[in-house]
């Protein structure tokens, strides 16, 4: 019977505040879809950060005839200059580091160039204008300062260049994007916060004579207090529903829909497994600053 008193309590709550209610499920649902939204961009960050980095690879490229770096004032490189290179990748001090070596001839780098221009540019291009190349996966792509350190600088050698380090700048932008998403939830969730603590006590502050009485009868603040908390847990819950729709539509019609077969350079992509685990931490979320809010909003307009 007191479950039952405490929840027609918490429903007529909510009927009499129904513009507040719908304003707290609103705020929630926004906040909340942001929290989600940020939550799945680091993780997609993630995925490709661990796809690229298993499969960036450290280049050295060989010099050609006509560049103008000082360790290529000899011309081209010689095939002594591109032994001692092989030698060194196979060396005792490198090989331990090193996953797989790939050796790319300028004919093989004038042909891939072909592949991906077009035989158009056959007439323009020539092997000569291409020179050889080393391709080297590590172990560990953290070392690849370690191979940069080995071969930059050296005779013969045109320059190194670590890959990961063209992928940077796009980490770092889709870094800040979700930090933007996190400020903009956390804002968004404050709004959520203040707007359950008002909409409570104002609920409260209507039924003043209905709480002095159950004071009176001797009511404990427990029971007085729950059908409150509720209101406001059964708000954000809705709010907290529908921000989860709104993350398992974004991935479902967003990502799977649109993004993968639009965009060719991202492999890995987050999916449904990611949305089954965002979902509940959202719904968490705004269920426990619902109920701290409310609760505390309660507590001390009984103690005013």
């Amino acid at each position: 019977m007191r479950v039952g008193l405490i929840l027609s309590e918490a429903l007529s709550g909510l009927r009499r505040n129904a513009s507040m209610v719908i304003s707290i499920v609103l705020v929630t649902f926004v906040s909340l879809t942001f929290v989600g939204a940020a939550i799945l961009m680091q993780a997609q960050i993630g995925k490709m950060r661990d796809f690229w980095t298993d499969r960036a690879q450290v280049q050295v490229s060989m010099c050609v005839d006509g560049a103008r770096q000082a360790t290529c004032d000899g011309g081209a490189a010689t095939d002594a200059q591109i032994q001692s290179v092989k030698d060194r990748l196979n060396g005792s001090a490198l090989k331990p580091l090193i996953r797989n070596v790939r050796y790319e001839t300028p004919e093989q780098a004038y042909k891939n160039a072909l592949t991906l221009l077009g035989n158009d540019y056959k007439d323009i291009l020539s092997p000569s204008q291409f020179g050889a190349s080393f391709y080297i996966n590590l172990v560990d792509p953290e070392n690849s300062e370690v191979i940069t350190e080995a071969f930059a600088g050296k005779k013969g050698i045109q320059g190194v260049q670590d890959q990961m380090q063209l992928l940077q700048p796009l980490f770092s932008a889709l870094t800040v994007a979700t930090y933007i998403a996190v400020g903009i939830a956390g804002l968004m969730l404050i709004a959520a916060v203040l707007l359950i603590a008002t909409t409570i006590r104002l609920s409260a502050f209507a039924r003043r004579r209905e709480l002095g009485i159950m004071r009176l009868v001797g009511a404990s603040n427990r029971f007085i207090q729950t059908p409150f908390i509720l209101e406001g847990v059964f708000a954000a819950l809705i709010g907290s529903v529908l921000a989860g729709v709104a993350v398992w539509a974004g991935v479902q019609f967003g990502v799977n829909g649109y993004l993968r077969s639009r965009i060719d350079f991202v492999a890995t992509w987050v999916g449904m497994g990611d949305v089954a685990y965002v979902i509940p931490i959202v719904i968490v979320i705004g269920v426990a600053l619902s109920a701290i809010s409310a609760g505390f909003a309660i507590r001390r307009w009984l103690r005013a």
